[in-house]
């Protein structure tokens, strides 16, 4: 089983503040990796990073062994790899059919319209509301179709950005499930910025924590005791 993703030494900065120093991990085939770390120490920062969005000062972003890091971000699409951003930002005024069918434009075809139609039956609330306007959806809602528009792309490398945040417990637990499905059953990569404890522990096989933009601590998701917790992840 071979990494899919590395970080060798990344270094970001704001104008001249230093947000991510050397920060360094990698994410196996089939694994799902849980980053992890207070508000504020870089996890954001280090996915749009990695998707392009944001340039880095040195170090290396590889993807499958090649270097990504100066590419952009529209490369990663067709390198199939999905991001679903923290805030969701769908398209509040489209129906959730024509949020869905953007993933078409980077997977068009038969194989597009059969991934379309996996991600309804997967997501069926968005099937029984795909002509609403996806601001009209609720926050677990929109939260399903920004997950769901990812999914049309049949992503190699699926990463999220605290998927649960603001969202009502039941939908938590189904997003959790919907992500154990993927990576488990399906065999996707992923790569999640989550601060829910147990949903990290439920879905995540891996963690890697950041501290003030530096890494700190990684291991199995079952090293995550209550010591690296305390250290590292309480206010």
């Amino acid at each position: 089983m071979g990494s899919v993703l590395s970080l060798r030494g990344v270094n970001q900065f704001y104008g001249e503040s230093h947000t991510l120093w050397d920060v360094s991990f990698e994410v196996d085939e089939g694994a799902c990796l849980c980053l992890m770390g207070r508000n504020g120490v870089g996890k954001t920062t280090t996915l749009r990073c990695i998707m392009g969005l944001q340039r880095i000062r040195d170090g290396e972003i590889l993807y499958r062994g090649e270097s990504i890091a100066r590419e952009p971000a529209e490369s990663r699409a067709t390198r199939r790899i999905a991001y679903v951003p923290q805030g969701r930002e769908i398209f509040p005024r489209l129906s959730v059919e024509e949020n869905l069918r953007l993933g078409l434009v980077a997977n068009p075809g038969a194989r597009g319209r059969r991934a379309l139609d996996r991600v309804l039956d997967t997501f069926p609330v968005l099937r029984d509301m795909k002509h609403r306007r996806g601001g009209d959806l609720s926050g677990g809602q929109q939260q399903q179709l920004a997950v769901g528009r990812a999914l049309v792309l049949e992503p190699e490398l699926l990463i999220l950005d605290e998927p649960t945040e603001g969202i009502q417990p039941n939908i938590v637990h189904e997003i959790g499930d919907t992500i154990r499905r993927l990576n488990r059953d399906l065999g996707m990569t992923v790569l999640l910025v989550e601060q829910k404890l147990p949903l990290a522990r439920r879905v995540a096989d891996r963690f890697h924590i950041l501290d003030k933009g530096r890494s700190v601590a990684e291991g199995a998701i079952e090293a995550l005791d209550d010591e690296v917790v305390r250290r590292f992840l309480t206010v």
